[in-house]
């Protein structure tokens, strides 16, 4: 008798479906069973509010996570960077495959460049951490751009560009990869202009606590280093106790001699979303083999973000 499919729950956007559509066939490959993605609405999906107003990017989880605990999904698919901090009992985070370009990307009318743009150009984003960050660069090259808050899914945000209502948007690459549509991107963001969202790039497979044999066999799909990255720049986020709509941005990577992994580097900023204030700071050590390593190099940056004046720039503190 053939076992019956895995339902793998997914909300219902281009992105997500796309992203899902992927752990899917990693599953199928590992397991021979078969897998079908559940479509579910979430708040975050049918709400025009902007994020920060109805609870930032948690909202987006909610659903997912109700299914879950019904039993109407064996798992769930997450964009990392959309998950609370704060690990609930309630379900396992079975596995962390490996992490795509984690940077952010331009989508600019005339094929420009952000060194390109115009005096006065507006730039969509409906996120504070890109807007202090590209206000803070513009001011220290003598640009003048104004950021606009968008929201929507990728096609609107473009088609903003497209429609000439804006000069550019922000979106990350890892989702116009992960799309098929990387060329609509007209310029990547070094991370030293702009650093990506904490997880940004990473992908979240979820499953209830009580089912340890299906995480165990979705464990299979878990990358060590990029699990150790994430863990590492979440940490920091929950550290200064900021939420996933703050202005908040980090980014861990691995530094090698030749072959060999040597230690992990882990950068953070912090910033007023009009640029004018902005703590980063970085910090190097060894690359952590335990979750109380990883959890440890981000709490120890954000104590010294902290220490340098970051809780002032974020506005309200999550409580």
């Amino acid at each position: 008798m053939t076992e019956k499919a895995l339902r793998l729950g997914t909300r219902r956007s281009k992105l997500a479906m796309a992203q899902s559509a992927l752990v899917a066939e990693a599953v199928r490959e590992l397991t021979g069973r078969e897998v079908e993605l559940v479509e579910i609405t979430t708040f975050g999906d049918t709400s025009r509010q902007h994020l920060a107003q109805i609870g930032g990017t948690g909202v987006f989880v909610t659903a997912l996570r109700d299914a879950l605990l019904r039993g109407d999904v064996d798992f769930a698919v997450h964009s990392l960077k959309d998950l609370p901090t704060t690990q609930s009992p309630d379900f396992t985070l079975a596995a962390v495959p490996p992490r795509e370009d984690p940077r952010d990307v331009l989508v600019a009318r005339d094929g420009l460049t952000f060194a390109g743009l115009p005096d006065g150009a507006r730039i969509g984003t409906g996120s504070p951490r890109r807007m202090a960050q590209l206000n803070a660069y513009a001011r220290g090259h003598g640009m003048t751009i104004e950021t606009v808050a968008i929201r929507g899914n990728v096609d609107s945000r473009i088609g903003y560009v497209r429609a000439g209502e804006l000069d550019a948007v922000v979106l990350a690459a890892a989702g116009l990869n992960r799309l098929g549509r990387i060329g609509d991107a007209t310029d990547f963001l070094p991370v030293d202009t702009v650093l990506p969202a904490p997880g940004q790039g990473a992908l979240a497979i979820e499953c209830a606590s009580r089912d340890t044999a299906l995480a165990a066999v979705l464990g299979e799909l878990d990358d060590p280093l990029t699990r150790a990255a994430v863990t590492a720049e979440r940490s920091l986020l929950a550290a200064l106790e900021a939420g996933c709509s703050a202005p908040v941005g980090a980014l861990a990577d691995l530094l090698a001699d030749g072959q060999i992994v040597k230690e992990m580097r882990l950068r953070g900023v912090v910033g007023s979303t009009d640029g004018s204030a902005l703590v980063a700071l970085s910090t190097t050590g060894p690359v952590p083999s335990t979750h109380e390593q990883a959890t440890a190099l981000g709490r120890e940056l954000a104590d010294e973000m902290l220490a340098k004046g970051a809780a002032g720039l974020m506005g309200e503190r999550a409580q």
